[in-house]
């Protein structure tokens, strides 16, 4: 039996990804209060954890290989897949074809998967056709394009339709709004040094639009710039993810 709810536009799964359960679960929260907004049905499969992508780029191929063939089983059921992560959901739709290249047929598992997995944004314009959400924030934001969301999924004009939707944001744009905030996953661990250097350059571009919060769409840039801020004596300026942004508190909107 479908556990699609009456009136429902079908199941999403949800991939909450790792970092979000483990540091921010708020955010999955309010990705699901989009999407049940949105009209949709969401399932969060509880034996999820990672996709894989710190193994992948760290070149430990067999540990991304093994999280990749449980994510694939985990979501290869649901019409499609949503993450509140442009990164994550990057992993899955770039590059879980190329880790199965020597294996037709999980290849062809993962390669089917990709074609109906999302990052959050990007799946409430370009699929669920979403032009209102339910959010009450106000005041001025700008928005952090974080690298992979932008470079390997297209989300760019997405975030920024659903801010222009919410009356009491003024959407204003940061110099340099698409260059790196510099943590790059393994890339702040490595070299800490330059990763710093680039987060202080992003901070600067967040300070100088004169925005009273910046929105992005990856909680490991978000850690990041945040992080960076408070050292840096800020204490003003919000950082928030844009599911948050975009649903509102807990209790709101339904």
């Amino acid at each position: 039996m479908s556990g699609v709810a009456p009136g429902s536009r079908g199941e999403v799964g949800l991939f909450v990804t790792c970092l979000v359960d483990l540091m921010r679960p708020s955010i999955a929260f309010a990705a699901i209060r989009l999407l049940e907004s949105a009209g949709y049905t969401v399932v969060v499969p509880d034996t999820q954890t990672c996709c894989g992508q710190p193994g992948y780029n760290a070149g430990d191929r067999a540990a991304a290989r093994a999280l990749a063939r449980k994510l694939i089983a985990e979501f290869e059921s649901f019409p499609h897949v949503v993450a509140p992560s442009g990164s994550c959901a990057g992993t899955v739709k770039v590059h879980y074809a190329e880790l199965f290249a020597d294996d037709p047929a999980w290849r062809a598992r993962a390669e089917a998967l990709a074609e109906k997995t999302f990052e959050l944004t990007q799946f409430l314009v370009d699929v669920a056709g979403v032009s209102t959400v339910p959010g009450t924030f106000s005041g001025s934001v700008t928005y952090h394009d974080c690298c992979s969301g932008l470079r390997e999924l297209g989300v760019k004009a997405q975030p920024r339709a659903l801010m222009d939707s919410l009356p009491g944001v003024r959407r204003v744009e940061m110099r340099d709004c698409e260059e790196c905030c510099g943590f790059g996953g393994l890339f702040s661990v490595k070299y800490p040094d330059i990763s710093g250097a680039i987060v202080q350059r992003k901070c600067e571009s967040i300070r100088g639009s004169g925005a009273y919060a910046v929105a992005l769409g990856d909680l490991g840039c978000m850690m990041n710039i945040e992080g960076r801020l408070r050292r840096s004596g800020d204490e003003l300026t919000e950082v928030i993810h844009i599911a948050e942004l975009l649903a509102g508190p807990a209790g709101e909107g339904g």
